[in-house]
């Protein structure tokens, strides 16, 4: 599995569904995104409080590849770094390839273990009608395939910038594929 780069940053204080980009973020060990909405040792998404507040944090980081950016502008939408809410922006790494527990090295010192695939929701299609059934769809075998980016803990924080390396360190085998976190 390559490496890749980090082509955009975001984050925001409050909720809403986009994130603004930025010139970097901060990463803290077990908790996420300094100064996000998201960042936390429990969950922090709404519809998780909800359920249970005491939930461990595993979606502390949101990472989206930016190849999603292209295929999804072919079938005629436009979507920007940071539009679908996440706080890291790849390229040159298929995330959603990954199998659970990958390492994933972020500049020069933080490090992020990847928990599981974003689970897309209404608010997709909220920011552009019809751009949630782009982001989700099924495979051959009928089975769901979510391509809304991945999540993940913080082991290592660090600041992270724009055009920052992404070294991929893959668990020991046998490999377990991403599910819903």
């Amino acid at each position: 599995m390559g490496d890749g780069t980090v082509t955009t940053v975001s984050s925001n204080g409050t909720y809403s569904f986009s994130k603004p980009n930025r010139a970097s973020i901060t990463l803290l060990a077990g908790l996420g995104v300094e100064g996000d909405v998201h960042a936390g040792v429990t969950v922090k998404h709404r519809s998780r409080v909800a359920q249970d507040p005491t939930q461990p944090n595993l979606r502390q980081v949101h990472l989206i590849q930016s190849e999603l950016f292209d295929e999804v502008a072919e079938a005629g939408f436009e979507v920007a770094p940071g539009d679908l809410g996440e706080n890291v922006t790849t390229r040159g790494i298929d995330l959603l390839a990954l199998p659970t527990g990958t390492l994933l090295r972020l500049g020069a010192e933080a490090v992020v273990e990847v928990t599981g695939l974003r689970n897309p929701c209404a608010q997709i299609d909220d920011f552009s009608h019809g751009l949630l059934k782009q982001v989700v769809g099924r495979d051959a075998d009928g089975e769901v395939v979510r391509k809304a980016g991945i999540m993940g803990i913080v082991l290592a924080g660090g600041e992270v910038r724009p055009g920052d390396p992404v070294a991929v360190e893959l668990p020991a085998e046998p490999h377990r594929p991403l599910d819903r976190v």
